[in-house]
């Protein structure tokens, strides 16, 4: 077996696509109400300029954004962006770009450029995101690394920045570019907030502390996934599962042994209790819905 990181693992076993949605351009006052997110997405916003105040439910804080951070929220909540002063919003405007959509307003207070979109996670896929993230995940690609411009920070700093460049321009195959960077944005991001001093509880502690990774058992797993070692290895086996069941040539006992499970009928059981369907069901409606 080849050797590779967790957090590289983890990218081979599910697929993250990317998809830019808008581009605000905002002066005060302004205000952004978007959600819930269609099934297995998870809504990004990348400042480019100026700042955002998004209101917590969970806390009833407010969390700031300035330029240069991008918020994730891989629950898919609906959620408002404000400019934070209570005041009545301008109204915006659409107006469609070659490649995206431009989102306007006339406001004359302090200017927002911001970046929009998604990143998309098909089932069963998106429940292991969606079940070992943090609700609300915040990392700043700022100028942490400019003096050596090789850190993940300097890295995410440069990728937003051609995100930005490539959103101006109206150039072929700009929306395909846009998107690829987006899918490429959720790995970077996935790595500086595993780099923090302290990560955030789940699946990033895991990425940032490689001796948890394989110690399913240890004491402090529980305490660093925010969920215990069993729910986990569930996830990934029921994810990995779903992978095998694509092959039509792959018999279900042999994804039941790939997957870690001594016996076909156990794997059954499992199966149709994580996914409400029995593999054999779970392949056919997958065939049905791929032509």
């Amino acid at each position: 077996m080849s050797s590779l990181d967790w957090l590289s693992r983890l990218f081979e076993i599910i697929t993250v696509r990317g998809r830019l949605d808008l581009r605000c351009y905002y002066g005060a006052p302004w205000r952004i109400d978007q959600g819930p997110a269609e099934a297995g997405a998870i809504p990004y916003h990348a400042i480019l300029a100026g700042s955002a105040m998004l209101g917590d439910p969970s806390s009833r804080r407010p969390v700031h954004l300035s330029a240069g951070d991008i918020l994730l929220l891989p629950q898919s909540p609906r959620h408002a962006l404000t400019d934070g002063s209570g005041a009545r919003p301008r109204p915006a405007q659409n107006r469609q770009a070659l490649n995206l959509l431009i989102s306007e307003n006339d406001g004359e207070g302090e200017r927002l450029d911001m970046l929009c979109g998604h990143f998309v996670v098909a089932p069963p896929h998106d429940r292991l995101l969606r079940n070992h993230l943090p609700p609300r995940l915040v990392v700043h690609a700022g100028n942490r690394d400019e003096s050596s411009g090789t850190g993940t920070a300097a890295q995410l700093a440069g990728l937003v920045a051609l995100m930005r460049s490539e959103s101006e321009a109206g150039h072929l195959g700009g929306r395909a570019m846009l998107n690829a960077l987006s899918a490429a944005m959720f790995a970077l991001v996935m790595r500086l907030a595993s780099e923090a001093d302290e990560p955030p509880v789940g699946l990033l502690a895991l990425a940032g502390n490689p001796r948890l990774a394989p110690a399913l058992k240890a004491r402090q797993f529980q305490e660093k996934l925010g969920r215990s070692a069993s729910d986990l290895l569930t996830d990934i086996r029921m994810t990995l599962a779903s992978n095998h069941l694509k092959e039509p040539s792959t018999s279900t006992a042999a994804v039941a042994d790939a997957v870690g499970y001594h016996s076909e009928a156990a794997f059954q059981r499992a199966f149709k209790n994580y996914m409400g369907l029995t593999p054999a069901q779970w392949r056919k409606a997958k065939k049905t819905f791929q032509g």
